[in-house]
């Protein structure tokens, strides 16, 4: 018999390992009842933080670093501005600071952001991809047009990296490499946001680094925005995504929704089962699954702010998830009841 495949051993992270001494053993989360029989639990992290940065609550690892993934966006898109970039609207850079559906307005307003710099599509360095927003992909598929790196959910940020990159003198080539002037502006910025080192630097979804901090340290750089003066920078990403939501997800997103309905809150997922969320004068919530599924995210994040004073009645449609069986509902996906009661 011949010789099977070699093993796969993926890259080591930049900077640290986070395999470190195994997995935590973290505290169940988020509960899934089907007809009244606990069928699934979902494990992770999860802190609470009091407008002063203070932890006035904590569940599981949240000092342990993890990879917040597209959480790290709102705090990124202020290294963006320190570079000089300038967005023509608030729309612009509440896309640079989210993860789209790659509908319509959104395709066209990254496409616009890279004009305005002298650049096209084919200088982003995002992989291809169809819209997320399932009309506006089922439309392509019927149509058989094909992915397009404009249509990726990174693209505004990817756009406005380039941008940036233009503004500062910088080369728009290698835009996405560790040492390159943004991605050290941007790794330093978080460390700076989160008050805690960057531990590792590994290759994100979208081919830009990705940051591993805490949840503790991510809740701190989210709420570090909403509680920025008027007129700096972090508070113009605040503001913007927050008076944009629209631009940071789409139609139907979670983060577009809750933004939406709960004044003042600004709400960032990621992948892998990551959320960060901050109330202006409240404090910030960041959670991490250890299962990386984003079932459990909404209402473990629900939970999070209702111990920040937010109405149960803003967040309804978000506390509990339906558990269908048949033609119906026969349960829900709620937030631990032995955790959070």
């Amino acid at each position: 018999m011949g010789e099977g495949p070699p093993p796969l051993h993926p890259p080591q992270a930049q900077g640290g390992a986070l395999d470190g001494p195994g997995w935590p053993d973290n505290p169940v989360l988020v509960e899934v009842w089907r007809s009244g029989f606990l069928e699934s639990v979902h494990r992770g992290s999860l802190v609470v933080l009091d407008v002063s940065g203070a932890v006035r609550f904590a569940a599981g690892a949240v000092d342990r670093p993890t990879l917040p993934r597209s959480s790290n966006k709102p705090v990124q898109a202020t290294a963006l501005l320190a570079a000089g970039w300038t967005p023509n609207s608030g729309e612009e850079l509440a896309i640079a600071a989210g993860s789209h559906n790659g509908e319509d307005r959104h395709r066209e307003t990254a496409a616009a952001m890279l004009a305005a710099a002298g650049l096209g599509p084919d200088d982003l360095g995002c992989p291809p991809a169809l819209p997320q927003h399932e009309p506006t992909r089922a439309g392509w598929l019927a149509a058989g047009r094909a992915p397009e790196r404009l249509a990726m959910n990174c693209s505004g940020k990817h756009s406005a990296m380039l941008a940036a990159c233009v503004a500062a003198g910088w080369p728009t080539a290698g835009y996405l490499d560790r040492d390159h002037p943004l991605q050290q502006s941007i790794e330093a910025g978080l460390s700076v946001a989160a008050d805690e080192p960057v531990t590792a630097v590994v290759v994100d979804g979208c081919g830009a680094p990705q940051h591993a901090l805490s949840p503790a340290g991510l809740a701190r750089g989210v709420l570090g925005l909403v509680e920025a003066a008027a007129g700096s920078r972090e508070r113009a990403v605040a503001d913007a995504m927050r008076a944009h939501p629209w631009f940071v997800a789409g139609t139907g997103r979670e983060d577009t929704d809750l933004m939406c309905a709960v004044p003042g809150l600004l709400v960032k997922g990621g992948a892998d089962g990551v959320h960060v969320a901050a109330v202006p004068g409240r404090g910030a919530v960041a959670l991490k699954l250890d299962d990386g599924g984003d079932r459990g995210r909404t209402p473990a994040l629900c939970a999070g702010l209702r111990m920040l004073g937010v109405s149960a009645d803003d967040l309804r449609p978000w506390l509990l998830a339906p558990v269908s069986g048949g033609d119906g509902v026969v349960g829900e996906v709620r937030a631990a009841d032995a955790l959070f009661g």
